[in-house]
């Protein structure tokens, strides 16, 4: 396969890069806010099912003594 010059890629990149859909301000800022709020909400969940585990395992090292 032979290797384009370095003026024929950057015309084939341009022309690659035209045919992008890029992501308008509103819905970078809506996908970011959506981010940011299962970010929060994962966290919640983790902290709480590793309190729960926590718990019962102590629970369970408790019997034992």
């Amino acid at each position: 396969m032979a290797k384009p010059n370095p003026v024929e890629f950057m015309q084939q990149v341009r022309q690659e890069a035209n045919k992008v859909t890029w992501p308008t301000r509103k819905e970078v800022g809506i996908s970011s806010i959506m981010v940011v709020v299962f970010m929060i909400v994962s966290a919640i969940f983790f902290f709480v099912a590793d309190s729960v585990i926590r718990w019962g395992v102590q629970t369970l090292l408790s019997l034992g003594s």
